[in-house]
């Protein structure tokens, strides 16, 4: 019986740990007042009538703090990822060959509180997200038969650490991100 409540905590920690991952990914992509080959990766691009990544297109790189360079394999995807980056990012992409530069404009005091505010939202949807895991979990220990009031204490315990150490976990990545975009 011991073994289902390692299997349960295992497993809800595996799920808290894909939570922590999504919301890592999801502020990679968010503008700071840098550069970053996240904000166009992932980007999808209409490509031979399907949609591809930006980044299986081309080599992505940032020669300067406020440039993306992205040096396309095949010509024939540079009208394509040009649209992309128009509609996604809302900038203008300068074509040269096969090479796109796209210029980051320097973010304004505003624009900079609405994207800590965007990443304080998703902060907490991952939180909520974990504190479900928790939620789940929790029900699933407390439901085992045979098992002594004791041992369900000790797994509700450890249940409790594991999520205090997701949501610090997320608290630390808010914390960084807050601080790359608010500063100049």
């Amino acid at each position: 019986m011991v073994q289902e409540i390692e299997d349960i905590l295992k497993e809800t920690e595996k799920d808290m740990k894909k939570s922590v991952e999504h919301f890592r990914g999801e502020i990679a992509g968010i503008r700071t007042g840098r550069a970053s080959t996240a904000l166009v990766e992932e980007i999808k691009v209409e490509y031979y009538g399907s949609k591809v990544p930006l980044k299986q297109l081309g080599t992505i790189s940032i020669p300067e703090p406020s440039q993306i360079m992205i040096q396309v394999w095949d010509n024939n995807a540079i009208p394509a990822i040009e649209k992309a980056i128009r509609e996604e990012l809302n900038l203008n992409p300068n074509t040269q060959g096969n090479v796109i530069r796209v210029n980051l404009p320097p973010l304004t005091e505003e624009r900079r509180k609405e994207l800590a505010r965007m990443v304080h939202k998703l902060a907490e949807e991952s939180r909520v997200a974990v504190r479900n895991i928790r939620r789940d979990a929790k029900e699933m220990i407390e439901d085992l038969e045979g098992i002594s009031e004791d041992e369900k204490k000790r797994a509700l315990e450890r249940l409790q650490k594991i999520t205090d150490k997701y949501i610090e976990e997320i608290n630390k990545l808010l914390e960084a991100k807050e601080q790359e975009i608010m500063t100049v």
